[in-house]
């Protein structure tokens, strides 16, 4: 496993037990940051599987996306349909500090393990439920992925309306990965929070809140005051190649003037139109001037603009911040090499947080957690195998 230099530095969470039953994203992401922060996150896997197991290259016999959320994680694949497998949670329960689940909210109360069974189990447990619309609402029960929160909150019309496209979805999980990091704050709040009270919590994250909160621009829709915005924006072709300048055109067209002394070719009798079309003329001709990335980059720190160059995710791990802090880190690749993976993302000045192994076959580690949790001893652990409680793969 690659290092991150922190060496014999103390993980936050360890000692803390997490058992995840979390599916796709929005749970296992907040598993797979508390497993880097040094927790022994257990995913629980029915038989099936996770259906994330079909999406990604298959290294070692772990597809890419399963393997980026549940990196480090332990696995015990259990079918609860089984007789005596309620019971055998309930055990594990027992041990645990934290549960992660993201069912639609009538499904761990009709398996038996709603939040009261559990409570009366362990007082102290912090149950994590995430889902698409909340707990003992209208639309509860709805299903819901990303996709379906981001048409609900506005976010694919907006793009739509500022973009001139057709209503598309997002390229990536933007409500899922909003909700785990929510439901992570909440979850380590109630860690700390039970250091006083020594009581769990029920925590209820809908991916629908968690996104509203954390969209900075949704005040303008509410209060009618998109006008009041700035200018977007723009994308445009240096001789180097593409750049995002993070500055309205009329700030930029000032730096234009005022730092690199360029001639505004529009005469004083200009229209508006022709004003704003020569100066963008101009900026796209002065910009397509720039041959190199060093010479993009010394007229940009000349005009104290923020700007980025457009670059293709295949070429992340050349960006030369994501090189130097490690952001991107090859791991074990259960196949004789290494597969890349992002590294955890929190950097303390006295502790670790990483990446800390592949992420796990259904039921590696069936045998191991059940010794280590609950003290079961070999006997009782082929038993469960023989009444098909455990499963695993090979």
């Amino acid at each position: 496993m690659a290092k991150t230099g922190a060496g014999a530095l103390e993980s936050p969470l360890t000692g803390l037990k997490v058992l995840d039953f979390s599916r796709v994203l929005a749970g296992p992401f907040a598993g797979r940051m508390l497993n880097d922060l040094g927790a022994d996150v257990v995913k629980v896997e029915p038989p099936e599987g996770d259906v994330t197991r079909l999406w990604g290259k298959v290294i070692g016999g772990v597809p890419g996306y399963y393997h980026q959320q549940n990196a480090g994680k332990r696995n015990i694949c259990l079918d609860l349909r089984a007789a005596g497998a309620r019971e055998l949670v309930l055990e594990l329960v027992a041990q645990a500090d934290i549960l992660i689940e993201n069912f639609r909210p009538d499904v761990m109360p009709r398996l038996g393990l709603g939040y009261e069974v559990l409570r009366a189990i362990n007082p102290r447990l912090i149950m994590l439920s995430i889902s698409g619309f909340g707990q003992g609402g209208p639309e509860s029960r709805r299903p819901a992925y990303a996709p379906i929160i981001h048409a609900e909150a506005g976010l694919m019309d907006r793009t739509r309306r500022r973009t001139g496209m057709t209503r598309t979805e997002l390229p990536l999980s933007v409500a899922d990965t909003n909700a785990s990091l929510h439901g992570l704050v909440a979850t380590l709040a109630a860690v700390i929070l039970r250091q006083r009270t020594g009581l769990g919590q029920h925590i209820d994250i809908a991916m629908i809140d968690a996104t509203l909160v954390t969209d900075d621009q949704l005040h303008y829709e509410l209060e009618d005051s998109e006008a009041t915005m700035g200018l977007p924006n723009d994308v445009w072709t240096t001789g180097a190649g593409p750049i995002l300048v993070s500055a309205d055109f009329r700030h930029l067209w000032r730096r234009l003037t005022g730092n690199l002394e360029i001639k505004d070719p529009a005469g004083p009798s200009a229209s508006l139109e022709d004003k704003i079309r020569l100066r963008r003329e101009a900026v796209e001709g002065f910009l397509a001037g720039l041959p190199t990335w060093d010479a993009v980059e010394a007229a940009m720190d000349r005009m104290n603009i923020a700007w980025g160059q457009v670059r293709a995710g295949a070429k992340i791990e050349d960006q030369p911040t994501v090189r130097h802090r490690g952001a991107i880190t090859w791991i074990d690749d259960r196949a004789g090499g290494t597969r890349p993976i992002p590294q955890s993302p929190y950097r303390f000045s006295a502790a670790r947080s990483e990446v800390r192994g592949p992420a796990p076959h259904r039921g590696e580690h069936n045998d191991s957690v059940l010794s280590e949790w609950i003290g079961k001893p070999p006997p009782g652990i082929r038993a469960l195998y023989d009444a098909g409680v455990l499963l695993r793969d090979g």
